[in-house]
């Protein structure tokens, strides 16, 4: 995905989390980053220099799809969710429109896999982002790496085709961070 000819670069939002930063989970019950799925990947993300993050998981015997090894669209959605913990930075709440992943070597269980995500430009409404997912530690050996393109949305997408009473709760939260966040990606 090569962003056009007028996208510029993207600029981090002056509220963004520091760097070094846990960033904590969007939605509670979020697959990849949320803390009420038992089966989840409980991605940990952390705000990097610029319009980066760094993220880790580790695979677990119910993230496997062969024998002993992650699941392609485990791996898949670990990007998927580093890369849409970016627009946090941007303070921009964006979906994924698409995602172009490579698997260049399998994942064990029980490994953790290390994750490199930055934005790379920006078109209107577009976002466009690419990560990295390396075993044995952040100088390992690449295992996936992903490009995507989020398209910015307002809060509408998802109280439109949301589940209202989950909507209607996120919406409630007196946290005025974490209400934000709850609506920031992967619908």
């Amino acid at each position: 995905m090569t962003p056009p000819a007028d996208a510029v670069p993207p600029v981090r939002h002056p509220d963004a989390p520091a760097p070094g930063e846990l960033l904590g989970a969007h939605y509670k019950h979020c697959f990849g980053c949320g803390e009420n799925q038992p089966h989840g990947l409980h991605l940990q993300a952390r705000a990097g220099e610029g319009v980066s993050i760094t993220a880790e998981f580790t695979v677990k015997t119910g993230h496997q799809g062969a024998p002993g090894l992650a699941h392609g669209g485990v791996l898949a959605t670990a990007l998927d969710e580093t890369l849409g913990a970016l627009n946090w930075l941007l303070r921009t709440i964006a979906v994924t429109g698409r995602q172009e992943t490579d698997f260049v070597r399998p994942v064990p269980v029980d490994t953790v896999l290390f994750l490199q995500a930055s934005v790379t430009a920006v078109a209107g409404r577009k976002i466009y982002s690419s990560a990295v997912g390396r075993i044995g530690g952040p100088d390992g050996p690449v295992a996936v790496r992903a490009n995507a393109l989020f398209i910015e949305v307002k809060v509408d997408h998802f109280i439109d085709n949301g589940r209202p009473e989950e909507i209607r709760a996120a919406m409630a939260d007196p946290d005025q961070i974490r209400r934000a966040r709850a609506f920031e990606v992967n619908p």
